[in-house]
């Protein structure tokens, strides 16, 4: 029998930003193959987390997710999901909202984020700003890229914790960097970005810097930060054709405001139609426009078979929301319903 930790994880219910909170349980177990279902519930003190009052304080978390801890010996992080005392869902749960979880869904998360070290992007001189961006994106040498230390050991760590990091690259501002992401099925994709985020803020701390998930990190002519969501179906994958990517762009023209609502808080500052965005009072789609909220990747037109890239989701969006209610409009679609 072993000592094993635990790392419970779960999101906040502050506003309209969550925080990722978290905390360890040390269980004694035999021949633990990282099986969720032998874990047992916990709770917390949901009057610290704007989850619930001090007279009635006590929240569930339930496991629903288990991946390797490699910044620890002996550990595990598992994602929960926050229940009231009674069982149901805390209505910060945002996981259970997810009504169809349909693992014919694909998603990559391209999460971008802003490493800060004195309230500014790190590589920005101490006063004033370095030269306007354009040197940055995929870039390579000093004064080009900062952090990437920290950026590669969050790879590292990710992919050894069997989180399905595909790449990572430099973005278009300094000191700007994005991940991406890919999971099958809406639940495991939010598993998997909060897991990948929690292990982005631990390491975090080592380098004594914050990160910043604000869609508008650094005001005036810099770009802001997205978490752009590619997806697809099996019947968009393996059947395709023009007009079915045309019917499932068009079905989300009506339900902008929805996806809107649910793609992150101060991401009008963001979607202003400028820095490779459309501006959010708009709704538009088109091959390889990275100024439309729906890119069609140029790969796509060769025989109508793929995915689509939602370029709406900010940065600090909630994933489980996103791709819920991505699912839930492709599903709408007359030419899948």
């Amino acid at each position: 029998m072993a000592a094993l930790k635990f790392e419970y994880i779960w999101i906040d219910g502050h506003k309209p930003d969550a925080n990722l909170r978290s905390k360890t349980k040390v269980l004694n177990l035999d021949n633990y193959n990282g099986e969720v279902d032998v874990l047992p519930q916990w709770n917390f003190d949901g009057s610290s987390t704007q989850q619930a009052e001090g007279h009635s304080s006590d929240c569930l978390l339930e496991p629903v997710a288990v991946y390797n801890d490699p910044g620890r010996r002996n550990a595990y992080l598992v994602v929960c999901e926050v229940m009231n005392a009674d069982g149901t869902p805390h209505i910060s749960n945002s996981r259970a909202t997810i009504e169809d979880n349909d693992k014919d869904f694909w998603f990559g998360f391209e999460q971008e984020y802003v490493i800060e070290f004195d309230g500014k992007p790190i590589g920005f001189p101490e006063n004033g700003f370095p030269e306007p961006q354009g040197p940055y994106y995929c870039a390579v040498g000093d004064g080009k890229v900062a952090g990437r230390e920290m950026v590669e050991e969050h790879l590292d760590m990710c992919l050894d914790a069997g989180i399905g990091l595909t790449g990572i690259n430099a973005e278009v501002m300094l000191g700007q960097w994005e991940y991406q992401v890919f999971s099958k099925g809406a639940k495991t994709a939010g598993d998997d970005v909060i897991a990948s985020r929690y292990l982005l803020y631990r390491i975090s701390e080592e380098y004594g810097v914050k990160i910043n998930l604000h869609p508008k990190p650094v005001k005036g002519d810099w770009n802001g930060s997205g978490m752009h969501c590619n997806f697809s179906n099996r019947a968009m994958r393996e059947i395709g054709g023009k007009d079915m990517f045309t019917a499932i762009c068009e079905s989300f023209r009506p339900l902008h405001d929805e996806h809107i609502a649910v793609y992150g808080s101060n991401n009008d500052q963001r979607l202003t139609g400028l820095h490779e965005t459309q501006s959010i009072e708009e709704f538009s789609y088109g091959v390889s426009d990275r100024g439309a909220s729906i890119r069609i990747p140029v790969s796509v037109p060769t025989d109508w078979k793929g995915y689509l890239e939602d370029r709406r989701p900010a940065s600090n969006a909630d994933p489980y929301l996103v791709a819920g209610r991505i699912v839930k409009t492709v599903k709408s679609s007359s030419v899948l319903a």
